[in-house]
């Protein structure tokens, strides 16, 4: 499976309808959606008002991505504003399961993620009660970072798990993704990948989605 997923946190806000257009032309499968708090992370982003146009004028798939504390207060919003799927990170909880069934419960995919500094043990617990995991290979609060090799060997690792126990959990990466590195990405066991600034600052957009999936 070879997923590609443009981040919008990179896009031209000022031609933000253009933007999603192009993405629904493109092969890209999934819109990614990052939402920073200003607290889990040092940056902010966007909240909800968003989730508007995006289901509005986007006909992908929404993945939304919550770098949030408390995502117990906000994940049944996005799930009703138009998320396909809703994801947050284990280390901004004491017990993800409430959360993933208040998720699951509004009938949309359930995405664990952890930041490069998290091990990625903490996730098999988790696998089975899962529909993704998102391992982030760079630290999530701003685009555009290099990608942390270190993150091959825990896709790997991953996978391993996953494939042990016969499960269908996707992998999706998110952070420093590009052209150059997709292909390693998906044979290391990759389902999805999320691209920023690979897509948007990319001279043709479209083009670079397309070299990414092949």
């Amino acid at each position: 499976m070879k997923i590609i997923a443009p981040s919008v946190l990179s896009a031209d806000f000022g031609h933000l309808a253009d933007d999603l257009q192009m993405i629904n032309r493109s092969e890209a499968d999934w819109l990614h959606i990052d939402v920073m708090d200003g607290t889990f992370v040092p940056n902010i982003s966007f909240g909800f008002p968003l989730m508007k146009p995006f289901k509005q004028y986007c006909s992908k798939p929404l993945d939304v991505h919550l770098m949030i504390v408390h995502p117990e207060k906000y994940v049944e919003r996005f799930c009703d504003a138009g998320a396909w799927s809703v994801g947050f990170h284990l280390e901004a909880v004491e017990d993800p399961m409430p959360i993933l069934e208040m998720i699951k419960a509004k009938g949309v995919r359930t995405c664990l993620t952890i930041n490069p500094d998290v091990d990625v043990k903490r996730l098999v617990p988790y696998l089975d009660k899962v529909d993704m995991v998102l391992l982030m290979s760079v630290f999530a609060g701003f685009g555009g970072q290099k990608f942390i090799p270190e993150t091959m060997d825990k896709i790997r690792f991953i996978k391993a798990e996953i494939d042990k126990r016969g499960l269908k959990t996707m992998i999706e990466i998110d952070g420093g993704v590009n052209t150059a590195n997709a292909a390693e990405l998906f044979a290391a066991g990759a389902d999805a990948l999320v691209a920023g600034s690979a897509v948007f600052g990319a001279e043709n957009p479209e083009e670079a989605i397309r070299k990414m999936k092949k």
